[in-house]
């Protein structure tokens, strides 16, 4: 399935088409059970090196890839729970004793990386209060799938597989592009919108809930500054990502 949006803008990635599947392509590439891995990183290596990519419930790379991907709260797994996950995105767990004992666990798992962001904190949020208000705000789901699967657009089969979003990888102007079009015949001035989440749950969770409105919207996403930094490799400094969904088959198909 060939993109003529991509076409268009002269896209110097591959589109990347999210569909949910009930098994994993032969030779996807997947996340080891119980190994830490960035959802976005693996979005990122689909587009820039045509890979396929396949994720389930025990190999989601990381609670919020696994919340983004609609594959449950993976959060409830999260190290120290929700009260970990909460002082994590805010002041970290340094402060508390379970925290710190957790910590001293993590490198074999994350890395150290990981291991100091969970106890010194991301700091996105001010507080573990403002983190759990976050949490009620995530359009969190199971999704009726055992796998979702990442692949280039141009290897999917829209006859056989159900396109649940498109994610382009552009740069400013390729995003100002994308903006113009995605208003080009419904000027109601908010067809794009930049939800604030991790990378992947816009990609997912984020652009499924667009699926079910009316009027479905483009995403603008990536300004998730972890992600950022795990796709530097693979995608550059200049990049932003622009989710569409439901007008896939009618909107960029050949």
């Amino acid at each position: 399935m060939n993109s003529k949006v991509a076409d268009a803008i002269g896209l110097e990635t591959h589109a990347v088409a999210l569909v949910w599947a009930d098994a994993a392509p032969q030779g996807a590439t997947r996340f080891k059970q119980g190994r830490w891995g960035c959802v976005l990183a693996l979005f990122a290596a689909v587009a820039a090196k045509g890979r396929v990519g396949a994720f389930d419930r025990q190999t989601y790379g990381c609670w919020g890839g696994g919340v983004g991907l609609g594959l449950g709260n993976c959060y409830e797994a999260f190290p120290g729970g929700i009260e970990g996950l909460c002082r994590f995105l805010a002041e970290g767990n340094k402060l508390s004793e379970e925290g710190r004992l957790i910590g001293t666990e993590m490198d074999a798992w994350g890395g150290r990386r990981l291991t100091d962001d969970f106890l010194e904190g991301e700091r996105y949020l001010k507080s573990a209060e403002a983190a759990k208000r976050f949490l009620g705000a995530i359009p969190m789901r199971d999704i009726p799938a055992q796998y979702v699967v990442v692949k280039p657009l141009d290897l999917v089969d829209p006859e056989q597989e159900d396109i649940k979003s498109v994610t382009f990888f552009v740069d400013p102007e390729r995003l100002s592009a994308l903006v113009v079009l995605a208003n080009y015949t419904d000027p109601d001035l908010e067809n794009v919108i930049v939800p604030w989440a991790a990378a992947c749950q816009i990609m997912g969770i984020f652009a499924y809930r667009e699926l079910e409105r009316e009027h479905p919207r483009a995403l603008i996403g990536l300004t998730d500054l972890s992600a950022r930094l795990n796709v530097r490799a693979s995608l550059g400094t200049n990049v932003l990502s622009v989710g569409e969904g439901p007008r896939v088959n009618k909107s960029l198909r050949r």
